[in-house]
């Protein structure tokens, strides 16, 4: 059983004694069934599970209406032996976006307040607008992503005083040591070999190869176009697996760029309005966008068109690249083909699950200075910089020269170091960089 952060939401979220009914969406395979189960388990005298994917026939339960007690009523009529016990039973909605209307009914869950209600389904995102009523105040959402970093080492048995203690050799700029600094990067190539999958993660830490790895990975990304298929309504299902098919190619281009018109022959913006929408909503990718200054605020400012598509795990990108490619990273780790998008989009992904809400790089209109991700820490811009080689920044260093941008940080295979306004830290600390950036924006 891997450890998640989510546990210890879900502990808080218990605590709550005018706690909402809990909504867990993300992509498929993340943990979020394992994880909540577990939960329930430890936490409640009795809880109903109910998956509308396994049980089709659960899906009446709303017919006489979304009261509580005809719900509750319904479910015993399929099975008679669920034990209903006030204010210390959980019911568990699996595989939702099977029957996205079971949303409507938590408003009445939250005033009843005699029973804890989670629901949770990898596809939530794109199957709110078939839901009648999206009960707004009455639910609380979770977003659920794989493994992070902090959990990959968890699961190989790193505790918290492990963390803490990376955290302080940030915090203070200082170097590791030789051989944890060696172990530190060879953990983090473990990661990004992967992936954060618990499955993949569970394949690796148990049979300590990457066999039954790379298996899961490539099914896996099969899968994901399968969810295309079958959960695409509204839009034209092809173009969304096509859009999906080419993200790694855009990745290995030299500016990252995704352009619709190198999809296909005559391919236009408007052939493929929300297969990007429909792909962030399932908990796919994530998406960078231009800025068109480096003002706040940043959303508002960015070039719709000029955009960087990542996937929010690594083991889609594994999976999609040519078996030349994966030797290369996972025999000779080198991290630095397709000019870098390996690194920059394993950064990407630790952004977002580290809390970032969006993604935003920086390009002025000559190209001359090209920024990869800028976030916003308090009311500072802050520049980052992903270096797969040991060579000058040239473009961080000069746009630190603004007066207005007190320090960049350059994300890089290097020790921590602090000079010229600049914070050098390895990889593997960018799970640690949002809390980094708002603990050092507080001390100024």
């Amino acid at each position: 059983m891997l450890k998640r952060k989510i546990d210890l939401y879900l502990k808080e979220w218990k605590s709550n004694k005018d706690r909402n009914p809990l909504v867990v969406y993300g992509a498929r395979q993340i943990g979020k069934t394992t994880s909540i189960l577990e939960f329930a388990k430890n936490n409640y005298k009795n809880y109903i599970y109910i998956n509308f994917f396994d049980s089709p026939e659960y899906k009446d339960i709303c017919n006489d209406g979304y009261s509580p007690e005809r719900i509750i009523f319904r479910i015993s009529m399929h099975n008679p032996e669920f034990v209903f016990s006030n204010k210390n039973t959980l019911i568990f909605f699996d595989e939702a976006q099977e029957f996205p209307d079971i949303l409507t009914a938590l408003k009445f869950f939250k005033l009843d307040s005699e029973y804890d209600v989670i629901v949770s389904g990898s596809m939530l995102g794109v199957n709110y607008a078939g839901v009648k009523s999206i009960p707004v105040g009455f639910k609380t959402d979770y977003h659920m992503y794989s493994l992070d970093f902090e959990e990959f080492l968890w699961a190989k048995g790193y505790k918290e005083e492990h963390i803490e203690d990376l955290y302080n050799h940030m915090k203070n700029a200082i170097p590791f040591s030789s051989e944890q600094y060696a172990v530190f990067s060879r953990l983090f190539k473990e990661y990004i070999t992967v992936g954060g999958m618990p499955k993949a993660v569970d394949y690796y830490i148990s049979d300590k190869t990457l066999e039954r790895v790379v298996l899961y990975q490539k099914q896996l990304y099969l899968d994901y176009e399968t969810d295309i298929k079958k959960y695409v309504f509204g839009l034209d299902a092809a173009r969304v697996v096509n859009f999906y098919r080419h993200i790694t190619p855009m990745l290995a281009r030299e500016n990252h760029k995704f352009q619709i018109s190198k999809i296909e022959h005559g391919a236009r913006n408007r052939n493929y309005l929300g297969c990007e929408d429909w792909l962030r909503d399932a908990g796919v990718i994530t998406v960078s966008y231009n800025v068109n200054d480096l003002t706040l605020p940043l959303k508002g400012n960015e070039k719709e068109t000029d955009k960087r598509v990542y996937y929010l795990d690594n083991s889609l990108l594994m999976s999609s690249l040519d078996s030349e490619s994966t030797e290369k990273i996972r025999v000779n780790e080198e991290f630095e083909i397709f000019n870098g998008a390996v690194t920059e989009s394993i950064v990407a992904e630790a952004l977002i699950k580290s809390g970032y809400e969006g993604l935003y790089f920086y390009k002025n209109e000559e190209g001359t200075l090209e920024l990869d991700f800028i976030v916003r820490a308090k009311d500072n811009i802050i520049p980052l910089e992903v270096k797969t080689n040991r060579g000058r920044s040239k473009s961080l260093n000069t746009i630190l020269k603004e007066e207005r941008l007190k320090f960049g940080v350059k994300l890089t295979a290097q020790n921590i170091g602090f000079a010229n306004n600049k914070y050098t830290f390895p990889y593997f600390l960018a799970f640690l960089l949002k809390r980094f950036l708002s603990d050092v924006t507080t001390w100024d």
